[in-house]
């Protein structure tokens, strides 16, 4: 019996044994109380250790998690601070940087700490909701202590590229005051990495190739984090560093006996970051806030693709790009509770935004000349903003902002440009809480999304055969967004929660046709995105099966843009029509483990340039996990993911004229691996 062999069968072991455990005791687990809510703000649900109890968590994410209706978001990394970070807040408060995203504080915050979360929905005084209908809020335990957590992690692929890992954190706290360090060697892998057959047809059907398929990919991190939070000059200061190095390798490759096709990629970054906020009284109303915040970001990668057919080898083809990028912040707010109904906040944010970057393409050793091969882009950006939380009434609530946003965008090297805008973005967020199970939310804002830098340089994806130029031209995509919520708790642990939301989108941001066949990432024209949100979570304690949870959850998305070759509508790339995750979990309190198991039907996306359309799919993604915590500070888990069905379809297109005639037609199935995760943590 092999090791992944005898892994998968200790798995499923396990699973099955909880399952059964599950059945003997599911008249006799106890349910966990119901949250409570905060009398003198609407809308917040205030959930205390006893609501975790029978999970028995060993960290705050742990319990975070296992909140209802909520799930962590570290957000979407855009324009600076302000609308960047995620929905997590610790004692009201988001970190110091926001690289150092709330999930990875709650990972290395022990449960113990934790006096009570709070889930805000909605919005109340004093917290920035930053847009998001709900935050967590986790209110820490001052006292003097330390602990240590100690974690080993391994992902194991049938057939493919095991990687391990582990972490060891150190916090010591001591009343106001407290520091840490944690120590990663982290993991990354693909979970559509396998084998199988990809088969290539003419516009008529007939099969000009039929090879066989493997890839695989992986990769790791080694990083150092120091924390620090205390007193400071009659306020408090939080500090946070982090650096580290990250590698990635992947390759794929079609064979058959009269063809050869393989490509390899590789890249090595060098990272880094440091974060200070500063928090002071002023008076005993108003507060001052500093954030001061920079990052960077040193990388080198290659691809190579290589191709024979027929015993006639293609030019071997090689892309290189090395360079530098960084971003520095600094950020000041003055916020007014005026009223325990009403806090106003006003301030500004300057950020500076850096790209420095060189590629090189050959073929067998010659240059091929690219656009924007070698450019350095810089963005200067300046805020002002004023927010007002105003609690109308004992159930409405209103968070009322205006942001004021010029930047201007510098680009030098092989090509130079230099363009400046100026955006106003307002947002409102209306909250109606006719009682404590239910909640109407109406939110209207005007969202500007963050360039990507790299799409201002030339790259390529020698995998689907694309060599991308860059684009001068590329302005920030715009959005005018409408969204309306709906929200039922029920049962204690149940809810019922239903958005919709439409976007207007000015010049969406695609793939643009260039001259000399090449493309770009560029604004193709203004588009539209209609999502309709459901999340659903059931206990099963009324239905008989004590401590169980029945999860759906699901974003369906309709998107139309022009597209910019055929003049035909067509969903926007990268846009996901539906991704519904069915689950159930269970706590097991007598036999100290929980168990669950996540199905996800039907999963996908498409991506349209102007020579080709490259779309995948995949059907009957499956996990299934136990944890076992055989004390409280120890706990062990496995988990495995099983996906039986992944296609991939490339159709790649004659000519760029409007008709586009197909020139072939080429489809992949793929058998990703099984992979099976591991985890041990213990803490002391």
């Amino acid at each position: 019996m092999t090791r992944t062999q005898l892994l998968a069968t200790a798995a499923v072991f396990v699973v099955a044994g909880a399952a059964l455990a599950g059945q003997a005791t599911a008249q006799t687990t106890t349910p966990a109380p119901a949250p409570t809510t905060e009398a003198d703000q609407s809308g917040v649900l205030v959930f205390t250790p006893d609501f975790f109890a029978a999970n028995r968590p060993n960290t705050a994410q742990d319990m975070v998690n296992r909140i209802p209706g909520f799930s962590i978001n570290d957000g979407a990394q855009t324009r600076g601070f302000e609308g960047a970070v995620g929905n997590v807040l610790i004692n009201g408060n988001r970190p110091a940087s926001k690289n150092d995203t709330g999930s990875n504080v709650l990972s290395r915050t022990p449960a113990s700490q934790v006096e009570r979360i709070e889930l805000v929905r909605g919005g109340a005084a004093g917290i920035d909701m930053q847009g998001y209908a709900m935050v967590a809020n986790v209110i820490l335990k001052k006292g003097v202590n330390t602990q240590q957590i100690l974690t080993w992690n391994a992902q194991i692929f049938d057939g493919g590229h095991d990687v391990y890992g582990g972490s060891y954190q150190f916090t010591a706290n001591n009343g106001d005051r407290s520091w840490g360090v944690l120590l990663s060697d982290g993991t990354s892998s693909s979970d559509s990495n396998g084998t199988g057959r990809t088969v290539r047809r003419d516009a008529v059907g007939n099969v000009l190739r039929d090879t066989a398929y493997s890839n695989d990919g992986w990769g790791g991190s080694n990083s150092i984090r120091l924390n620090y939070s205390g007193p400071f000059a009659g306020g408090k200061l939080e500090a946070t560093a982090r650096y580290g190095i990250h590698d990635w390798q992947e390759w794929q490759q079609d064979v058959s006996a009269t063809s050869f096709n393989r490509t390899d990629y590789s890249e090595d970054t060098k990272f880094g970051e440091v974060g200070l906020t500063y928090i002071r009284p002023l008076a005993p109303t108003w507060t001052l806030e500093t954030r001061a915040i920079h990052s960077f970001d040193t990388f080198r990668n290659a691809s190579t693709g290589a191709e024979r057919e027929d015993g006639v080898a293609s030019p071997f083809q090689k892309f290189t790009s090395k360079g530098d990028d960084g971003e520095t912040i600094l950020r000041t707010l003055v916020r007014n509770e005026r009223s325990p109904d009403l806090t106003l906040e006003g301030g500004g944010e300057v950020a500076y935004n850096m790209l420095d970057t060189k590629q090189a393409y050959t073929e067998d050793g010659v240059d091929v000349p690219l656009p924007s091969a070698s450019v350095k882009v810089e963005e200067l950006r300046g805020e002002a903003f004023a927010k007002a939380v105003w609690r109308i009434g004992p159930k409405l609530n209103l968070e009322s902002q205006m942001r004021l946003e010029t930047s201007t965008i510098k680009q030098s090297g092989d090509a130079s440009a230099k363009k400046s805008f100026f955006y106003a973005k307002p947002r409102v967020l209306l909250t109606w809480t006719p009682s404590p199970a239910s909640q109407v939310r109406v939110r209207f804002e005007r969202e500007l999304g963050q360039l990507d830098f790299n799409d201002f340089a030339a790259s390529a994806s020698l995998s689907n055969g694309q060599v991308y130029g860059g684009n001068v031209d590329l302005r920030p995509e715009q959005r005018w967004i409408s969204e309306v919520g709906y929200e039922r708790r029920f049962w204690g642990q149940g809810v019922v929660s239903v958005t919709y939301r439409h976007d207007e989108i000015i010049g969406v941001i695609d793939r643009l046709p260039l001259p000399g066949g090449l493309s770009a990432t560029g604004n193709i024209g203004d588009g539209t995105l209609d999502k309709l949100s459901v999340n659903i979570v059931v206990p099963t304690d009324k239905l008989g099966v004590g401590g169980g949870r029945i999860t759906f959850k699901n974003d369906w998305n309709d998107s139309h843009v022009t597209d910019p070759t055929t003049g035909r509508k067509r969903p926007i790339s990268r846009v996901r029509p539906t991704q519904a995750d069915i689950g159930f979990q269970q706590d097991l309190p007598r036999w100290k483990t929980q168990w669950g198991f996540d199905v996800i039907p039907l999963l996908g996306q498409g991506t349209y340039d102007p020579d080709q359309t490259y779309k995948w799919r995949g059907t009957g993604y499956y996990s299934a996990f136990a944890e076992y915590k055989p004390t409280p500070s120890l706990a062990i888990r496995a988990q495995i993911n099983v996906w039986n069905d992944f296609r991939q379809r490339y159709v790649v297109y004659a000519d760029r004229t409007p008709a586009r005639p197909v020139s072939f037609v080429e489809d992949r199935e793929i058998n990703p691996r099984t992979f099976w995760t591991l985890r041990v943590r213990k803490t002391f």
